[in-house]
């Protein structure tokens, strides 16, 4: 009799689940390139399972959220972000006096910030690190942020543009290497590759030449052979 009342309590859950709608004013329907008027976005769960024309009529059971005065899209893709950082006057100090706990709970900040943006996806191209773990406590909700593909640390050549210390004392540079996204020859970008997709890498980043923002000298120049490629 216990399980019976189990199974129908079940059912009953399953049957009567509770959706999301959305009363859009204005949708912008990206695929057609036109503005549709009074539309409704039905949502079960973290999926959206139908859009249809009209304010939809919700339930007892159902939440439903007034966006008649607002337009409503998709959520944005960026391609190409650093949620570890962002760019400010004190950046290249930052190097020296954040610890790795900092730019984690910093990349968390920046993580929900580009969220309530409107960016649902990100590609993290680029990091200590840390970015890895910020995609996996997205992922497990812990945290608050867009659906995060992540290369971990970037690889770069020996004062290239994803060389870590570029610029620093000689005392301080060292000779960072493969763990630290550092090759010189082809042998050593395998042993980054591999090390990448040991850390939990999404992709692979390389810094075939300078960087926009490298401290390196040449921005433009080739720093890769292609055999390193």
């Amino acid at each position: 009799m216990k399980f019976l009342v189990f199974v129908f309590a079940l059912s009953s859950q399953i049957l009567f689940a509770q959706k999301t709608i959305l009363h859009c004013g204005q949708l912008i329907d990206v695929k057609a390139g036109v503005v549709l008027k009074e539309m409704s976005i039905i949502v079960e769960g973290n999926k959206i399972t139908d859009v249809q024309k009209g304010y939809v009529t919700p339930t007892s059971n159902d939440k439903a959220i007034d966006l008649k005065n607002r337009t409503v899209m998709p959520g944005l893709i960026d391609m190409h972000v650093h949620l570890e950082q962002e760019t400010n006057p004190n950046r290249y100090l930052e190097a020296f006096t954040l610890n790795p706990a900092d730019y984690a709970f910093q990349s968390a900040y920046f993580a929900e910030k580009t969220l309530m943006a409107g960016f649902t996806t990100v590609r993290d191209l680029g990091g200590s690190g840390v970015n890895i773990a910020l995609r996996n406590a997205i992922n497990k909700g812990i945290t608050k942020g867009p659906r995060i593909y992540t290369a971990g640390k970037a690889i770069g050549t020996t004062g290239g543009h994803a060389d870590p210390t570029n610029g620093w004392r000689k005392d301080l540079m060292g000779d960072p290497g493969p763990l630290e996204g550092v090759i010189n020859g082809p042998e050593e970008g395998v042993k980054a590759v591999r090390q990448r997709y040991k850390d939990g890498a999404d992709l692979i980043k390389i810094t075939a030449t300078g960087g926009v923002l490298s401290v390196a000298k040449d921005g433009s120049g080739p720093q890769f052979t292609e055999e390193e490629i």
